[in-house]
């Protein structure tokens, strides 16, 4: 019997709610502030056919370019034949929720910026807020256990002809 090619073929994961969250969704997500800009993750709700994304946006997360009454436009890049594209789509709100990719940004922005006051109110002394890459570890002797410590040299032993 031959397999189904539908827009919602192999999608029996993926499309699942999971244990104890079936039913319609919560008012909290109709009301969720969205505005242009922000980055949102598509992730479908197979409650709400309406609007729903097809399946390889699902999971992917994007920015929003449009806001109309019922719905999101998001710009997702979607790779194509080796090369990178950028799809402009609307899914509604229901298929949406506010990404969590810039939080550690938005955190190290305030940070610093905390920093540079108490440098200016002299409280701190300037340092480099640019992040560098992990350095490898101080080099160290290892003690063997009962040395003092003493570093000994291995030497190889002088060729004797044993015959």
């Amino acid at each position: 019997m031959p397999h189904s090619f539908g827009k919602r073929a192999r999608t029996r994961q993926m499309f699942a709610k999971k244990h104890r969250q079936h039913g319609n969704p919560n008012l909290s997500q109709y009301l969720m502030p969205v505005k242009v800009g922000d980055y949102v993750d598509i992730f479908a709700n197979p409650t709400i056919h309406k609007g729903m994304p097809y399946k390889h946006y699902h999971g992917r997360t994007g920015i929003v370019f449009n806001l109309t009454k019922a719905s999101v436009g998001v710009r997702v890049n979607k790779e194509v034949n080796g090369r990178v594209l950028e799809k402009r789509i609307h899914v509604r709100i229901e298929h949406v929720r506010k990404s969590t990719c810039q939080r550690e940004i938005i955190a190290r922005k305030v940070s610093n910026d905390d920093y540079k006051a108490q440098v200016i109110a002299g409280k701190a002394e300037k340092i480099s807020l640019k992040r560098t890459p992990k350095l490898p570890k101080a080099a160290y002797f290892l003690a063997a256990a009962g040395e003092t410590g003493a570093v000994t040299t291995i030497q190889s032993l002088p060729f004797s002809d044993l015959l």
